[in-house]
């Protein structure tokens, strides 16, 4: 499997946190629709540092404003799923997202998730248990969460692993038959009403 906490690197960690720092990643498009800039005071926590993995017409701007933050620009393959294991807390801030792929890929990969209690992250994060859901458009809900699991190492990894149990399982083959499910429930439940309608 690409994405498993077993891809942590001791020599990634120690080049983006040389003074042992809590590694928050943020991974995606940098785009304004992103709501990236939500980690803006996040970037600034005392013993914290965030990166930034992607790229986008927002990245001159969000380089700007959180010139504590390290961006790596485009990774994939190997390279992005070392980073995801090598997170200690993954931010996703995104309210827009239908599906959550980036969230699915972290929670695989290990750390505990802050996202928005909106859009897809609803379906894949459970509050209290595999991460957090904030309000979302507010930084201040992402900056109390990461906060929070900076100062609780065994909550981290709690939530880390029972994010990393609730994923598995959720492969593009297991999704899809979860969908075909649900369609074949709903052309029953119609055919069933239009019956009763001709009835």
């Amino acid at each position: 499997m690409q994405f498993h906490p077993g891809r942590r690197s001791a020599a990634v960690r120690r080049a983006l946190a040389p003074g042992g720092e809590v590694l928050v990643g943020f991974v995606g498009r940098l785009a304004v629709e992103k709501q990236i800039d939500l980690l803006t005071d996040v970037s600034r926590l005392p013993g914290v540092r965030l990166v930034v993995v992607g790229d986008g017409p927002a990245a001159s701007t969000l380089r700007a404003a959180m010139p504590a933050a390290t961006f790596l620009g485009l990774r994939r393959g190997a390279d992005l799923a070392e980073l995801y294991a090598s997170f200690d807390i993954f931010a996703h801030t995104s309210p827009y997202e239908t599906f959550g792929q980036a969230v699915q890929e972290a929670m695989a990969s290990g750390p505990p998730v802050v996202a928005p209690n909106a859009g897809g992250p609803v379906d894949l994060v459970d509050h209290g248990r595999t991460g957090y859901l904030v309000p979302p458009f507010r930084p201040d809900g992402f900056t109390e969460a990461v906060r929070d699991l900076v100062g609780n190492i065994e909550r981290r990894r709690a939530f880390g692993a029972a994010g990393r149990a609730a994923i598995e399982g959720r492969s593009w083959q297991a999704v899809g038959d979860e969908l075909l499910g649900h369609y074949e429930g709903a052309r029953g439940v119609g055919g069933y009403r239009r019956r009763a309608v001709a009835a």
